[in-house]
Order: C-alpha cells, then sequence, then structure tokens
C-alpha cells in the first residue's frame, strides 16, 4: 500500500437503525477522540492481535487516554484460530478483573477476527455494552466492521456461536492500510467485488478502469471504494438488521467460502480468497440455475483474476474434496434441513436468496471451478 497522504476531508455514512443508529466516520488522519467523544466513556477495553499491537496499539491508546479513557488492554494472537470460546472467555475476565462497568466500551482495533470477537465479547459483558470498531484492514472495513454481527467459531463451523450487537461508532482511517501486508489488502478487494454483484455494478465498471491504481493501492481510489461498499451495507442492514431475509444477499459466495476455511484448516485460505473462489462458485451455479448470462459472469471472474485473487481452489483441495465440502457447507446458517440454501445472481446488480438448486448442477459447478 502507498502510504496516504493526510487528508482533512471527513466523511460521514450513518446507518440508520433507529434507537441503534450509528455513524461509520471516515478519512485519512481522522480523530479518534473526535469519535470518542460523544460516547462519553471514562474506560475502555481496546481489543487487539499481536501484528497489530505493535502497529498501531501504542498511537490509539495515547489518543484514547488523552480523551480522558482509561485503556485496559487485551491482546490476543493473530490469526482466525484465535476466535474461539476460549479467547473470548479470556477477554471477559480481563474486562471483569479491571472492574469495567456498563458505562465502558470495548474497542476492537484490528481485522475482522478481532472484530468479531471483540464484538461478541462486548455483548455479553454485562449483557452489553458499547462497541467502538476500528477496522486496520481493507476487508473489515467495507464488511466486518459494519453491520453488527459477532461471533466466533466452532471445530464443526465458522461463525457458529454469535450475536447482533451494533457498534456505537465505526472509525475508518485508511492511513492504516499503509502496513497491510499485499495479500491481506488484495484480500479485501473479493468484499467489494461482491458488492458490485450484489448492487451496483458501477463499481465493476470503476474497478475495471482503475484496475492499475487499485493493484498500486492508491489512497483516493480505495477510498471511493471503502466509501460506496460501507454506503450499501448500510442501505442493506438497514432494511434487514438481524439477516431475517434481504440481508441474507450480503452472504453471496459465502456458502463455499465457509466451507472451504473450514475443510482447508483456519489460515490456509484468508476470508477475500475464500469468498473470491466461492463468487465464482456461486456463478457457476448462477448460470445453470438463474439464468445468469455467460459474458456477465465471465466478466466478473476475469476481474478477480485481474485483481489477483484466486478464482480456483489450491492443492490439496481437489474435486475428490467435493465431499467433504458438501457436509462442510451443509452446516451453513442459512440452510433449512441440511438443504443448502444459496445466494444466486439472476443478473448483475440482482441477487435471490434462499435458492434451493438439484445436487447434481452444485457438484457439476464445483468441477467447473477445479479446472
Amino acid at each position: 500500500m502507498k502510504k496516504p497522504a493526510l487528508d482533512s476531508a471527513i466523511q460521514t455514512v450513518q446507518v440508520e437503525l433507529g434507537d441503534r443508529s450509528y455513524p461509520i466516520r471516515m478519512g485519512t488522519g481522522l480523530s479518534l477522540a473526535d469519535t470518542l467523544r460523544p460516547l462519553a466513556a471514562t474506560s475502555a477495553l481496546l481489543v487487539t492481535d499481536s501484528q497489530v499491537d505493535s502497529l498501531h496499539a501504542p498511537p490509539v491508546v495515547r489518543a484514547m487516554e488523552s480523551a480522558g479513557i482509561r485503556v485496559i488492554q487485551g491482546v490476543v494472537p493473530a490469526g482466525e484460530s484465535s476466535k474461539n470460546l476460549a479467547q473470548a472467555g479470556v477477554l471477559l475476565s480481563r474486562a471483569a478483573a479491571a472492574r469495567l462497568d456498563r458505562q465502558a466500551v470495548v474497542v476492537a482495533l484490528g481485522g475482522g477476527m478481532v472484530g468479531d470477537l471483540a464484538g461478541l465479547v462486548s455483548a455479553l459483558y454485562l449483557r452489553g455494552v458499547r462497541l467502538v470498531q476500528i477496522p486496520t484492514t481493507l476487508l473489515a472495513m467495507v464488511d466486518s466492521s459494519v453491520g453488527g454481527k459477532t461471533a466466533v467459531n466452532l471445530p464443526e463451523g465458522k461463525n457458529l456461536v454469535g450475536i447482533f450487537h451494533q457498534p456505537s461508532a465505526v472509525h475508518i482511517d485508511p492511513a492504516f492500510l499503509a502496513t497491510l501486508p499485499p495479500r491481506e489488502y488484495v484480500s479485501g478487494l473479493a468484499e467489494i467485488v461482491k458488492y458490485g454483484v450484489i448492487s451496483d455494478a458501477r463499481l465493476i465498471d470503476q474497478m475495471e478502469r482503475a484496475l492499475s491504481a487499485i493493484r498500486a493501492g492508491d489512497p483516493a481510489e480505495i477510498t471511493r471504494l471503502v466509501r460506496r461498499s460501507c454506503e450499501i451495507k448500510a442501505e442493506v442492514v438497514r432494511s434487514d438488521e438481524r439477516e431475517t431475509g434481504p440481508r441474507a444477499i450480503l452472504n453471496f459466495g459465502h456458502t463455499l467460502a465457509h466451507a472451504l476455511e473450514n475443510v482447508g484448516g483456519y489460515g490456509r485460505y484468508l476470508h477475500g480468497e475464500a469468498v473470491s473462489i466461492g463468487m465464482v462458485f456461486a456463478l457457476e451455479v448462477s448460470v445453470r440455475a438463474r439464468g445468469l448470462k455467460r459474458d456477465e459472469a465471465d466478466r466478473v471472474i476475469r476481474l478477480l483474476k485481474a485483481l489477483n485473487l484466486p478464482i480456483r481452489p489450491a492443492d490439496p483441495i481437489e474435486p475428490a474434496a467435493w465431499g467433504r465440502l458438501r457436509e462442510a457447507m451443509a452446516g451453513d446458517k442459512k440452510n433449512r434441513d441440511r438443504r443448502l440454501r444459496l445466494v444466486l445472481a439472476d443478473r448483475l446488480e440482482t441477487v435471490s436468496y434462499g435458492c434451493e438448486v438439484d445436487e447434481s448442477l452444485l457438484e457439476e459447478a464445483w468441477n467447473v471451478c477445479c479446472q
């Protein structure tokens, strides 16, 4: 990533949820004190991981302390394997030992794993305290930091233990991306492509036109993509906060993605990499089951490939592994009676959720993905 220049233009996207509404504030060099001040908190549990801690925690702690907030730090090992009930218990005990009260906030500083874990801790501690999301990865900025989903994984599957708990604020500073490893940066682009498929094909147009700038990590281009992604997610969440219906469209590509993460062992695939492969699978199924035009599917697949995202699984996940993947997919939260209920594309910008598809067609699409 290029190191972005400071930009005084602060942008705000409001997530409208009645008394649970909150701002997504974004801008390079964004004042954390200004984000926290309306909460009037005097203490906080700052949750981060072992990598982000050394990179970004010190200035965040200083900013919080300068705002009069007593900071208790909880650092978990980096990686998806920390997103579990045991680590949640450690953090809850840390908050209790520090005697944090109901006026405290939990601040999540990190990527999606940290945000999901800290979010669950904030929802459980004292039956719920406020949460502030400070995403440091592109994927977390455009996806997991917004919408109130919190969860940890079980050996049986991803995100099986969780609760909806909206943040009180989301603080997005693109300057954090300057330290993001290239693979992590590219992973985040997959979710932006997803928003183009499910809601706004102009995002696909924009990414195709600005491909070189995006691959180079141009801050201005990335900020535009982040803002539009947040706008789309905010609107979807507003219409269906608890995923009883339309919010399911945000899971386009995720049914196979979560199975790949599970079968491949958490950490083999970054989430965005698995989502990229999952979207190719969903597109192939959509062509066969929903009448998606072949050229539209191929256009999205070309874009994923041009962004250096994987479009097929890596060894040892080969065609013969379909049985294991299908079993993992059966645990998806959207299913009923173990029947897959997929999000599929009818055309770009128009997707359907709750789609049931013949098993032979699913396996055919998987075999195409492995070619």
